[in-house]
C-alpha cells in the first residue's frame, strides 16, 4: 500500500505545494484544512481520486478538532508515515495597543498549541510501531520560520511563536529518540524563508531570497525523506539566519534600527 502523509494547512501556500509534490510521489494524502469544499475543488483540479486523498475538515487551534480529524484518519486510513504541522498564521501587532494582545494569544493558539495538539494523537501509535521489525521509518514535522531565529520589528507573535516551535520540536526529537536500538520516531524541523505565498504577499518590506512554494516543497520533501533534524529553506537564508544569531545584540538593533516593520492589520 502507498505510504500516508497527514499534513495541516493544506488548502493554501506551503501546505498545498507539499501535498502536491507528495502526491507526485505516489503518496497518499490525509489534507487537513477549515475550508474544506476549496480542498476538494484542488484536488479535484490535480485530477486526485477518491483513492489518492482524503480531507479533514478541522482547525488546529481547536485542540478538540484537530485531535478529532487525527483520529478519523487512523481509524479510516490508518497511521500515517509522516505527519507534517503546517498550519499557521501571521499577523503584525503593537504592544503598546491593548487588543492587540488578542493578535499574540491567536497566533500561539495555532502557530504552537495548533501544532502539538496536531502532533499528540500519532505519538503513541507511532512509537509502538516504530518496535515492530522492519516497521517504516515515521517522522513529525514542524513548520517553523528564520522569523523565529531572531526577533523581528512588528513580528512579536509570528517571531515569539515560531521560536516556540524551534524549542518544541528539539524538545520532542530528544524524548521520542529512540534507545533500544531501533530508528524510533524522528522530529524534523523545516524554517522556510520567504517563501511566494499568499501569507507573504502581504508583506510590504523586501523579502530577499524569495522561493516559490513549488521549489520549496521539493526540498522540503528531500529534507523529511532524509530525517534531516533541522533545516532553513532556501540555503542562503539558512547562511543569514546563522549570522543574524551570532550578532551580538547591539549590532542586531543597529542593523533593524531603520527596517520597515510588518504592518498591523485592523481588528
Amino acid at each position: 500500500m502507498q505510504p500516508l502523509v497527514f499534513i495541516t494547512g493544506a488548502s493554501s501556500g506551503l501546505g498545498q505545494a507539499l501535498a502536491l509534490r507528495y502526491h507526485q510521489a505516489g503518496w497518499r494524502l490525509a489534507l487537513v484544512a477549515r475550508r474544506a469544499e476549496e480542498m476538494h475543488h484542488w484536488a479535484q483540479s490535480h485530477a486526485l481520486t477518491a483513492d489518492h486523498y482524503r480531507v479533514f475538515a478541522a482547525d488546529v487551534s481547536d485542540e478538540a478538532s484537530i485531535i478529532g480529524a487525527a483520529e478519523q484518519c487512523m481509524a479510516s486510513l490508518g497511521l500515517p508515515q509522516v505527519v507534517i504541522a503546517n498550519a499557521g498564521i501571521s499577523q503584525g501587532m503593537d504592544s503598546a495597543i491593548r487588543a492587540d494582545l488578542a493578535v499574540l494569544q491567536r497566533v500561539m493558539a495555532t502557530n504552537v498549541l495548533g501544532l502539538a495538539a496536531t502532533f499528540q494523537p500519532f505519538i503513541a501509535p507511532m512509537q509502538a510501531q516504530a518496535q515492530v521489525h522492519n516497521a517504516p521509518p515515521f517522522t513529525l514535522v514542524g513548520i517553523a520560520s528564520v522569523a523565529g531565529i531572531r526577533g523581528l520589528p512588528g513580528h512579536a507573535a509570528y517571531s515569539a511563536s515560531k521560536a516556540a516551535v524551534i524549542s518544541y520540536c528539539e524538545s520532542l526529537r530528544g524524548e521520542l529518540r529512540s534507545t533500544s536500538g531501533r530508528a524510533g520516531v524522528r522530529v524534523v524541523t523545516i524554517a522556510p524563508g520567504y517563501i511566494d505565498t499568499p501569507l507573504t504577499r502581504k508583506n510590504k518590506y523586501p523579502m530577499p531570497f524569495l522561493m516559490s512554494a513549488q521549489a520549496f516543497a521539493d526540498q522540503a520533501f528531500k529534507t523529511i525523506q532524509r530525517g534531516s533534524s533541522y533545516r532553513v529553506i532556501p540555503w542562503p537564508m539558512g547562511l543569514v539566519a546563522k549570522l543574524l544569531r551570532l550578532l551580538p545584540n547591539a549590532w542586531f538593533d543597529r542593523v533593524l534600527q531603520n527596517q520597515p516593520r510588518k504592518h498591523r492589520e485592523p481588528l
